[in-house]
């Protein structure tokens, strides 16, 4: 079925989401239109979703088409309370399951679980599977609550471009092409939410994401299989069980290198831009220190958007601190846009120790570079 996008996307701000009044009206609005079948951007704790009714196999459809997402790409179902679980899930909740629910939800962490009949394959690709999360963030919840249905949600931005953690983000892939977006400001983590199969005998880690490998073992108790999610299964031809595990994902327009060490990136920009190529250097605070000093000025942190005075045509975009790795998973995907926006050819990105949060942000990297990766001790792509 073809849908024509052409409407008036409504943008509305939230503020204080339980105090009543203005938001709890938007809030119902929202809820209605989720029920009738239409299409709401609003605010995770990760990033910002396109919601729509997970039992309703047309939305879904437009929630793909919207996107321009394949159709055998899973959606996530997101629940308001835990009560609601046994309606997008068939049969019993294991031991396993219990344990990550406790420790982790409401929050970061998606489920996969045997699904209820109820749930159309549209919503779940086709699978017998549905991924199920129980989100923190206020107003996902309480819009949830007020649409009465659990909410089937994607990343809200077009099919294989960087996730939105801003409004704006939203309004710049999807604006025209649905109904509402509910603007709660920008999230907090700036990463999509891990996921953990629980369908086979043991735990499968799909995506890492802020509930990192090293929680979830702590919590199973070492009970978990290592991360299949992992850069590689694209050409495999398989269908994807979790969003995010064969196409490519958060990719800005310029072709992207991560390069595994810092101290290669100064010559490989200098010799991009000396080939007429415009630059980007995507970097932490540190890093971009160190590559001011090597290049004897002219990268300095001040002001991270400005052309680089040393290169000419390098553009160095810090995304927070090495220190805090959280702090460049929140400004990943939106450095990644900045890019876009400032017209560059070519990005090269600094990398991260493959634990904790920075396994995460290697993911989305890797995936965002096609796999592209820079190798420092062979100094070539692998």
């Amino acid at each position: 079925m073809m849908y024509s996008f052409n409407m008036k996307t409504r943008v509305i701000r939230l503020h204080m989401v339980g105090a009543g009044g203005e938001d709890l009206a938007a809030l119902r609005e929202a809820g209605a239109l989720i029920r009738r079948g239409a299409l709401v951007a609003f605010p995770t704790e990760t990033v910002y979703g396109l919601g729509a009714n997970a039992f309703d196999a047309e939305a879904a459809a437009k929630i793909y088409a919207a996107k321009g997402r394949p159709s055998d790409n899973p959606l996530i179902v997101h629940i308001g309370r835990m009560e609601d679980l046994p309606l997008v899930v068939e049969g019993g909740i294991g031991t396993c399951a219990r344990i990550l629910m406790a420790r982790f939800w409401p929050g970061p962490l998606t489920l996969i679980f045997p699904k209820n009949p109820q749930v159309p394959d549209a919503t779940t690709g086709g699978l017998a599977t549905v991924a199920v999360r129980f989100p923190a963030n206020e107003i996902a919840r309480r819009l949830i609550l007020e649409a009465g249905v659990p909410i089937a949600a994607p990343s809200a931005n077009t099919s294989g471009r960087p996730s939105p953690t801003t409004v704006a983000h939203v309004i710049e892939d999807l604006d025209g092409k649905i109904d509402m977006i509910l603007d709660g400001g920008e999230v907090g983590i700036g990463l999509e939410s891990t996921i953990v199969d629980l369908t086979g005998d043991r735990p499968v880690l799909l995506r890492p994401g802020a509930v990192t490998a090293e929680m979830l073992e702590e919590a199973l108790r070492g009970a978990l299989y290592p991360d299949t999610g992992s850069p590689g299964t694209e050409s495999l031809g398989l269908h994807p069980k979790a969003p995010g595990m064969k196409y490519r994902h958060y990719a800005p327009r310029a072709q992207m290198y991560v390069v595994e060490e810092c101290a290669d990136i100064p010559g490989l920009a200098r010799s991009a831009a000396e080939s007429g190529k415009r630059v980007g250097v995507l970097c932490t605070e540190e890093t971009a220190g160190e590559i001011d000093k090597t290049c004897g000025g002219g990268f300095g942190t001040q002001s991270p958007n400005r052309l680089d005075r040393c290169m000419g045509k390098c553009i160095v975009k810090c995304i927070g601190k090495r220190a805090d790795l959280s702090t460049v998973a929140a400004g990943l995907f939106g450095a990644l846009r900045d890019l876009d926006h400032l017209g560059v050819d070519v990005i090269y990105a600094e990398s991260y120790p493959r634990e904790g949060i920075g396994l995460a942000i290697m993911n989305r990297l890797v995936k965002a570079a096609g796999g592209n990766v820079i190798s420092g001790k062979a100094g070539e792509r692998m």
